[in-house]
């Protein structure tokens, strides 16, 4: 049995089970993208898959790093799904505590390189933070976030990792349906956004 572990913020994270109880496989992962990806998988693909997500709301990358050790390196995942970067934005324009863009990457890139060194056949997936400009979302975001997306884009490239556009899945969307259809407040998805990611994740890795 291999498994698939999720990382990141409040998009990952999605309501998850965070009391450390035993659970049956399948449950706890939350309402979101993560738990649509475990109920194709657990349907196709019975006695194959551990799906465990280990997210949490609020997380920036720095948050990632000091809890990456035993969220993460213990677990051993074959397969690694980080999303990560909104934050480090959010944070500093609501409170001046995010993370600029090139400590960003510096720690992302090490948080990958510590794991490969750690778990050499690890796949990762990594997608892009992502924001529409409304609700919670100003316009002065997208420019540092549009700097992020580039960051995972050159991660991935440097570690042979899986990419999803996040972005790009989201506005072409948006061809269907307004803003709000997909997220709440151009940052957490609503449950069809939820459904965009997941849709985007199987197809990219089960292809690979």
């Amino acid at each position: 049995m291999k498994t698939i572990l999720f990382q990141g913020d409040s998009i990952t994270d999605a309501g998850r089970d965070k009391s450390g109880n035993p659970l049956p496989p399948g449950a706890g992962l939350g309402v979101g993208y993560p738990l649509l990806v475990a109920a194709r998988l657990l349907c196709d693909q019975p006695g194959k898959w551990n799906i465990v997500n280990k997210a949490i709301s609020g997380n920036r990358v720095v948050d990632l790093y000091a809890r990456w050790k035993i969220d993460t390196l213990k677990i051993k995942p074959d397969i690694l799904s980080i999303m990560i970067g909104v934050n480090d934005t959010w944070h500093e324009k609501g409170s001046g505590n995010g993370v600029e863009v090139p400590r960003y990457e510096r720690i992302y890139r090490e948080l990958l390189q510590w794991t490969k060194d750690t778990l050499p056949n690890i796949q990762f997936v990594l997608l892009e933070p992502y924001v529409h400009v409304f609700g919670a979302v100003a316009d002065d975001w997208v420019d540092e976030i549009k700097q992020r997306q580039d960051v995972v884009k050159k991660l991935a490239k440097e570690f042979n990792a899986i990419f999803i556009p996040s972005q790009e899945i989201l506005d072409k969307a948006l061809a269907k349906a307004p803003q709000d259809h997909w997220t709440a407040d151009g940052v957490h998805p609503r449950l069809a956004g939820h459904q965009l990611f997941a849709d985007a994740w199987l197809k990219a890795v089960l292809n690979y």
